[in-house]
């Protein structure tokens, strides 16, 4: 058998190369705590996020290149673990991404695309929060079945934090946990800028690897206001299939490329894609058309996060307040939101790559 030493494991495994980042696991520094006893030889690797969709490929090329620059006859032992990458200061303590959820007009399932966005991260091993920034519509409260819910405060180095509320593993914080549901929100501009603010400078977040933002449907004052005073890591695009929805969809787009704002895109997701019977869970119908969101990201040249179909568990599960990806994991609608949220995970370590400030933050 060829000598199992660190530099010959460190030689295989520079053959590894990472399939998003397209460079080797060794020059990525993701091969860590190598052990070698005899012909068993252990190692981790230090993936860029717990939701990475390409974990088990990554494991498999390790053991192939073990076998076959070195020996079969090695007994490996993979550790796959992950360190979330940052890459610039967001301004909010603690917090390593922010990913801002958007859509360019209402009723398309945003702040439903959000919430399971948030959750489906946190599935994954992730430390997450959510802020309901949607001043006018907050969804969070009865998404999570939490109406009536009140934030508490407490006092931390002689300042004032609010603590978001804990539920289903994440942290979370709406404008609706500080007004009456049942009365409107007749706020200006400069006063709805200042509350938003708020929901990220005087909360006690705490470590937190994402930090999802439900924005308000279209464009307008809390999206310049969020995206000028907090360093926002990416976007996600959500939009339905209907033409009318994917032209609404570019305007917000368009926002969000602007020289003043210059947020990165991660992808599009295209809710409501198709609808699916319960009693023909193999079957698709496409409704509303085929192909719009999918299309829209092939122009503009952004990752497609995928399509969530349109099913009524779906928002019964959100009126429930239990979001549909916290079902059985062998539920398709569960199922579709968790892949949506790993490949949005993968397309932050992307941005955070490219990046000249990337840096790799430890939990």
């Amino acid at each position: 058998m060829t000598n199992l030493t660190r530099e010959t494991v460190l030689q295989a495994l520079g053959n590894v190369e990472e399939p998003d980042l397209k460079k080797d696991l060794v020059t990525l520094n993701m091969i860590q705590d190598i052990e070698i006893d005899g012909n068993k030889l252990s190692f981790s690797v230090i993936l860029t996020t717990p939701a990475c969709p390409l974990k088990s490929l990554i494991e498999h090329a390790c053991r192939n290149a073990i076998a076959h620059f070195i020996s079969k006859d090695v007994e490996v032992s993979i550790n796959m673990t992950s360190r979330v990458t940052t890459q610039k200061n967001t301004g909010v303590p603690g917090v390593k991404n922010i990913i801002a959820v958007a859509s360019g007009k209402g009723g398309v399932g945003k702040s439903t695309v959000a919430a399971n966005l948030a959750l489906g991260l946190a599935k994954s091993g992730a430390s997450v929060g959510l802020i309901d920034a949607d001043i006018y519509g907050p969804s969070v409260p009865i998404m999570f079945g939490l109406e009536g819910a009140k934030p508490q405060a407490s006092n931390v180095n002689g300042k004032t934090r609010i603590e978001p509320i804990e539920k289903y593993g994440i942290k979370l914080l709406s404008i609706g946990f500080f007004t009456d549901p049942n009365q409107p929100v007749p706020w200006r501009g400069p006063m709805v800028s200042t509350a938003v603010k708020q929901l990220f400078n005087d909360a006690d977040w705490g470590d937190l690897d994402y930090l999802v933002v439900d924005l308000p449907p279209g464009t307008g004052d809390i999206h310049i206001t969020i995206t000028q005073t907090f360093p926002i890591t990416g976007a996600v695009i959500v939009t339905t299939p209907q033409n009318v929805a994917l032209a609404d969809a570019k305007k917000g787009i368009g926002m969000f490329l602007m020289d003043a704002i210059n947020v990165p895109l991660l992808g599009i997701v295209e809710n409501m894609s198709y609808f699916t019977p319960a009693e023909l869970p193999d079957n698709k119908y496409y409704i509303f058309g085929q192909g719009g969101g999918k299309g829209l990201a092939e122009i503009l040249e952004v990752p497609f996060l995928g399509e969530i179909p349109l099913v009524k568990s779906i928002s019964d599960s959100g009126d429930a307040g239990k979001p549909i990806v916290l079902a059985d994991e062998h539920d398709l609608m569960a199922n579709a939101f968790t892949e949506m949220a790993n490949r949005v995970a993968q397309q932050v370590s992307v941005a955070n790559a490219m990046a000249n400030s990337a840096k790799v933050v430890n939990n």
